[in-house]
């Protein structure tokens, strides 16, 4: 299928790549299928999380560990269960990263991150309730590694 895409223009996407977000992202509840978009470097953090519903709708992602290598993702057995994950080795998971004009202030949402199960193709997007991470965590704070952009 074809997707006219704000950002990125025309884009071909496999229907097996949708992945479902059953309750939509908070603000967003619309918008409940979404494909993953990388740009190819393979060593790049990065990624996209095109909607499929709303194709001018999409949100730069991070790989959290690349900027807090410490990072932990902690669910409730509820969020395991309703994602249908059976192993680690399902899931996927990125901070939202949002970039303003002055890009060393760009920021990800560590505290609140998007959980994919790529065996079953559902997401969420999950406040972690005993985490300390924050909600607006600088990208290029000093506690990171080093990030290649």
């Amino acid at each position: 299928m074809v997707l006219n895409t704000k950002h990125f223009g025309d884009i071909e996407v496999e229907e097996s790549g949708i992945i479902i977000f059953e309750e939509g992202l908070p603000g967003f509840e619309q918008a409940r299928k979404f494909v993953l978009l990388y740009d190819g470097q393979p060593d790049s953090p990065f990624c996209w999380l095109q909607s499929v519903d709303q194709p001018d709708l999409a949100f730069a992602m991070i790989n959290p560990e690349a900027i807090m290598p410490d990072y932990t993702v902690e669910i409730d057995d509820d969020i395991v269960e309703r994602l249908g994950i059976e192993s680690p080795a399902d899931v996927i998971y990125y901070a939202i990263v949002v970039i303003p004009d002055d890009i060393a202030e760009m920021t990800a949402n560590m505290k609140a991150p998007v959980i994919i199960n790529v065996r079953e193709k559902k997401g969420m997007q999950v406040v972690m309730d005993n985490s300390d991470y924050d909600i607006r965590y600088n990208v290029f704070s000093d506690k990171r590694k080093a990030l290649k952009l």
